[in-house]
């Protein structure tokens, strides 16, 4: 999608969006001409804007390129350290912390398990003395840290940054996990929910340029959620809590879901089900499906199983079936070409059941598309959701959107 500038001095913020935008995208470099060209920018609002850019430290000049008459360009290139984020999220099984760079790359990294019956007090200041680590032990110069963001299961409350009560993490009823992390560390910080934090970390970091921007996102975790993408934002909600499917019916002899019906999405693809399913096969040992982070390892043992077990693949191939039933209504319902399976879930089943959900939707008689979907694993691995909260502080300091709420000063770049 061709992204237009206009040359107007009081839109210079958003000139200087749509070139950082391109700049970020082109790895090879690229000529303030040819920014011209893409944008509709006059030459003196390119150049105003890239010396901006070069003098904030955030793009540098390449070598010149000669490409036929004329004086030979200068290309511009980001500097990806230039500027970092960090990104935490709390998932009831783990709790994943990441420092990002520009281009949404990951250059320091931590995981702990979520230890359950904490004090949400208690998860705040490990979460801050790890994060503290984190910087430390990655040789992170904080001064290039614009912000934190945190993504965390819904409902969440963006406005005042408080988590509400999410189902799999009892205790977590209006927790302002924002404020506390905020002020531990005195830089912005933003609260989104998770599926909506790995959705926009596929628009930043996961190279789906082929998409134009649309892109559905089945997020499996502890729980399940589907994130959304068109023309290159990420859709949230009235309440920013947008993406909850676990209720869609997708078997008729499944399990009996707490809304009293049967073969809902969220108890049907339950990795502590299917765990517990594969110890009744003999496969691995029965856990409480309350202790989320015993389940995650059971069931990454239990995919590890998978090539040796017969048993273990007819589950795999089961969730692959209900996967397909979910995603196949999704794809009719928002007409993208693209969807991008996510989550640490996910992540570790991946092998087993990608080409079975693709397969079964390809094959679905409900499938009414005129065009071929496109289903593909994340390139952001299992810390999606990390990765995605710090691409949401890139987002809203370098994008062409709204930015989201943050904390008691402005984001800058």
């Amino acid at each position: 999608m061709r992204r237009r500038g206009a040359n107007l001095p009081t839109i210079g913020g958003f000139n200087q969006a749509v070139v950082f935008d391109i700049v970020r995208r082109a790895s090879g470099g690229v000529s303030r001409t040819e920014i011209t060209a893409q944008t509709d920018l006059s030459a003196q609002t390119v150049s105003n804007v890239a010396r901006r850019l070069l003098d904030g430290g955030l793009v540098r000049e390449g070598d010149k390129v000669s490409s036929g008459p004329g004086k030979p360009r200068t290309t511009l290139h980001l500097v990806p350290d230039a500027r970092l984020a960090i990104g935490i999220h709390l998932d009831p099984a783990r709790i994943t912390y990441s420092i990002v760079d520009l281009l949404g790359r990951v250059v320091a990294r931590h995981s702990t398990a979520t230890l359950g019956g904490q004090a949400p007090g208690d998860v705040e200041q490990s979460m801050i003395s790890t994060t503290r680590s984190l910087i430390e032990q990655g040789d992170v110069d904080p001064r290039r840290i614009i912000g934190i963001g945190v993504a965390a299961p819904g409902p969440v409350d963006i406005e005042r940054g408080s988590v509400n009560d999410p189902p799999l993490l009892p205790g977590w009823n209006d927790v302002p996990l924002r404020d506390a992390l905020a002020d531990a560390f005195d830089v912005p910080t933003v609260l989104v929910k998770d599926v909506t934090s790995a959705t926009v970390g596929e628009l930043w970091a996961g190279g789906h340029e082929q998409a134009g921007g649309d892109l559905a996102v089945f997020y499996m975790g502890s729980g399940v959620g589907l994130g959304i993408a068109l023309e290159h934002t990420a859709l949230r909600g009235a309440t920013a809590n947008l993406g909850d499917i676990g209720h869609l019916r997708v078997s008729s002899d499944g399990p009996v879901c707490k809304c009293g019906r049967r073969g809902c999405l969220g108890d049907t693809v339950s990795p502590a089900r299917i765990v517990n399913a594969a110890a009744a096969l003999g496969a691995g040992d029965a856990v409480a499906p309350s202790d989320h982070a015993a389940v995650a390892t059971a069931f990454a043992a239990m995919c590890d199983r998978a090539d040796a077990d017969e048993a273990v693949r007819g589950l795999l191939d089961e969730l692959a079936e209900h996967i397909a039933e979910a995603v196949t209504p999704i794809v009719n319902l928002l007409d993208v070409s693209t969807v991008v399976m996510s989550g640490p879930i996910w992540a570790e089943a991946a092998r087993h059941t990608l080409e079975g959900v693709r397969s079964r939707v390809a094959a679905s008689t409900a499938l009414v598309l005129p065009h071929p979907v496109s289903i593909v694993d994340s390139a952001l691995g299992p810390d999606a959701a990390a990765v995605g909260a710090g691409c949401q502080v890139l987002e809203s300091a370098f994008s062409l959107g709204d930015p989201s709420p943050f904390t008691r000063r402005a984001l800058t770049a």
